[in-house]
Formats: structure tokens, sequence, C-alpha cells
């Protein structure tokens, strides 16, 4: 693409938009994983007696192995929700955005 391609796209106010709405949706997504993962090391380091803790009397499962069993499922569902809204609403602003240019382009 050429530089007034570029151009065309960086004063499109769509453009700011999806940059706007991408990055507070990437900060959400970093601090749920923040929050999460240092919540466990946290809970590993001020209350390893809870870690430790068996679920029920007899069991092998400590609280520490769901705990952290539990984390990949939600960092797996947070990667869900985020390819589903790249590939969805952001991908499709993109697309806007670009053929506008070429539109103007032309």
């Amino acid at each position: 693409m050429s530089s007034s391609v570029y151009a065309h796209i960086r004063r499109n106010p769509r453009f700011t938009e999806l940059v706007t709405k991408r990055t507070r949706f990437a900060a959400v997504l970093a601090a749920i994983v923040l929050v999460v993962f240092y919540g466990f090391i946290l809970l590993v380091a001020f209350a390893p007696e809870l870690i430790g803790k068996r679920l029920f009397e007899g069991s092998n499962w400590t609280f520490g192995i769901v705990a952290g069993l539990v984390q990949f499922i939600v960092f797996w569902a947070l990667t869900l929700v985020y390819v589903r809204r790249a590939n969805g609403e952001f991908d499709d602003i993109n697309k806007e955005i670009v053929q506008a240019a070429w539109k103007a382009e032309k």
C-alpha cells in the first residue's frame, strides 16, 4: 500500500475508534490475567495451608491443584473471547477502514 492509503487510514475516525476499542479490550483482558495469575502466586506465598488443604477427606486433590487448573481454564476462555471479538468486530471495522481508504485513493 502507498503512503497516501496509510494517511487515509490514519485520518479515518473509525481507525481511532478501532485502536481505542482494541486497546481498552486488551487492557481489560491483561488485567484479568494478571489478577488471576498473581492472585494464585500470592495465595501460594501467603496462604500455603489453604493451597495444601485437601478438597475432602481421603482425596489426593488439593485446593492448589484445582486453583491451578482453573487458571488454565480461565486463560483459555479469555483467549477464546479475544479471538472471537478480534475475528468478528475488530476485523469488520478493519475491513471497512481499508475499503474506505482504497475508495478515497481511486
